[in-house]
């Protein structure tokens, strides 16, 4: 069961601007994962597989994180790795642009993984 109206309310606590990038990214988390459910766990909007995995995203004051993000084999890895914050974190900083099909890409890969 989805909780999209959690989702919502979570964005509705940013700026204009900041809650049209998490929309965003929220769009590519789920283009990733279709059969994903939307749910907030750990404070932030997250999109869950077999209610275990999941890709997890929060806005904070200059970019959107992504969390966890696990070491991909191969060209993937090398594409997230210029954003990578810690051992299974990406940051994607506001003043650049936001890679949605990276987002995609990354949020497909997780769910390939399940």
């Amino acid at each position: 069961m989805s909780d999209s109206s959690e989702v919502d309310a979570y964005l509705d606590g940013f700026e204009p601007q900041t809650r049209t990038v998490l929309e965003q990214v929220r769009q590519a988390v789920r283009a990733g994962m279709p059969d994903g459910v939307e749910t907030v766990r750990y404070g932030m909007p997250a999109v869950m597989l077999d209610g275990r995995y999941g890709l997890h995203f929060a806005g904070w004051k200059h970019h959107v994180g992504l969390y966890p993000v696990p070491v991909f084999d191969g060209g993937l890895e090398e594409e997230v790795r210029p954003y990578r914050s810690g051992k299974d974190g990406v940051r994607l900083p506001y003043d650049q642009e936001i890679p949605l099909a990276l987002i995609t890409r990354i949020a497909a890969a997780i769910a390939a993984r399940r």
